[in-house]
């Protein structure tokens, strides 16, 4: 109970992960761009919704699946939640509440949020011990709407609900263990023999019960997987997994992880080339062939990669910051443009991530934007909760830089929130 928990980013999964769950949100009526997905670094099996429309997803979950269709079906009863609006039902909701704030409740302690790319599913929040919290806890009738809500979101997708109801045989029984031996989904999402019958009911009635998985969902599902036990697990558990007889893409991928992380450079980048060479089209190998070769400490090499990477991935704000972060790391004056344009579209694009903003002052320090780097510097201390800094590097950045200017405005803004956020923290202390 006292196990660390993190989100991770990663370009390929999110998208992965997004691209099972568009149809779903359009279906129920949600706008796909508003509704925010995370990953938890967490090897158990748990799925939840907190926070308004914001959808939070264990590694664990993602790892144990056997197909696409129990992570969408998954998604759909999520989506059900979100779409009838549960959450606002509940005591204690927090409606309005970003992610890191939601982590800090679900964890027990301060979620600090930063962000480090080091690894291609990078750690950006760190906590401390986890907590059962009542707004992430649902009662039986909500899980029994839910329960509703996803079969008609599957079958207004025409997909099979069977990926829904082997999840939940999976956890079948569960409510008779100990709360300490139960999947945290189950102690979330309070499952019953009601529920699962109804969706028996549900896939021996369906039109769409013996549609098969989308084949491209599966081959994106077996790549998911692979990636996640090679980042996650022992280099000799990941051989295991997807030994050298594995000729399938995904155990190549796999092997081209775990080689990269033991570390032996040179193996991995025969692998991953050898996938470079085999789909020149895939953005995701020439990221994973930059990474490696900028954590070989060759980040003069590893640009070439990263930029493929972005032609193939356009609109990729974690691999925008990955390359400049070897531009920046490659100490060429040259580069040092390329690397703030390459950062001010990453930020344009997500603007909540400390790593970036602080690249970005990197960068402007280097190129004597001092005003500028102040402003990003108070950027990244706003994000972080360090208000006292944010403020600080905020009027700094108002004396260097042009009065109307849009980073001069932003700074401002910056001033103002963190001494709102000061008083609100200091309001609740008392």
């Amino acid at each position: 109970m006292a196990q660390k928990r993190s989100f991770i980013r990663d370009t390929e999964i999110e998208n992965i992960i997004r691209g099972y769950a568009t149809p779903l949100f359009q279906t129920a009526g949600l706008q796909p761009s508003a509704v925010n997905i995370y990953l938890i670094n967490d090897d158990t099996l748990n799925a939840f919704v907190a926070g308004g429309q914001k959808l939070f997803i264990n590694t664990g979950l993602l790892m144990r699946s056997t197909s696409s269709s129990q992570i969408i079906g998954v998604i759909a009863h999520e989506t059900g939640h979100m779409a009838g609006g549960h959450l606002s039902k509940i005591p204690g909701a927090i409606e309005d509440a970003t992610a890191h704030t939601i982590l800090s409740y679900i964890l027990g302690g301060a979620a600090a949020v930063g962000g480090r790319p080091d690894v291609g599913a990078a750690i950006i929040a760190g906590g401390q011990s986890i907590g059962q919290r009542s707004f992430l806890q649902f009662s039986r009738t909500q899980e029994t709407a839910a329960d509703q809500a996803a079969v008609r979101l599957l079958d207004g997708t025409q997909q099979s609900t069977i990926g829904l109801l082997k999840f939940m045989e999976v956890l079948e029984g569960q409510e008779l263990l100990t709360s300490n031996l139960q999947d945290p989904y189950v102690r979330t999402h309070p499952l019953s023999a009601d529920r699962i019958q109804f969706l028996r009911n549900h896939v021996a009635n369906s039109a769409y019960t013996n549609v098969p998985a989308n084949p491209e969902f599966e081959a994106q599902h077996a790549r998911m997987k692979a990636k996640l036990i090679a980042f996650t697990r022992p280099f000799n558990q990941t051989m295991r997994a997807y030994p050298e007889t594995d000729k399938s893409v995904a155990a190549r991928y796999a092997r081209a992880v775990a080689l990269y992380r033991k570390p032996d450079t040179k193996a991995a980048l025969d692998v991953i080339d050898g996938l470079v060479r085999d789909y020149p089209d895939d953005g995701y190998f020439h990221e994973l062939k930059g990474q490696i070769l900028f954590e070989a400490g060759r980040s003069k090499e590893s640009i070439p990669a990263y930029q493929r990477a972005i032609e193939l991935l356009p609109g990729s704000p974690l691999i925008l910051t990955d390359l400049a972060r070897a531009q920046i790391a490659a100490e060429d004056p040259a580069l040092l443009q390329p690397a703030i344009e390459n950062l001010r579209h990453s930020v344009g694009l997500e603007n909540d991530r400390p790593f970036a903003w602080r690249q970005l002052a990197i960068a402007y320090g280097r190129s004597n934007l001092m005003g500028e780097t102040s402003h990003a510097l108070a950027q990244e201390a706003l994000l972080q909760g360090r208000y006292v800094d944010a403020i600080g590097q905020g009027e700094r950045a108002l004396k260097l830089l042009k009065p109307g200017s849009p980073d001069y405005l932003r700074s401002q803004d910056i001033i103002a929130l963190a001494q709102n956020r000061q008083k609100k923290e200091a309001a609740q202390r008392r």
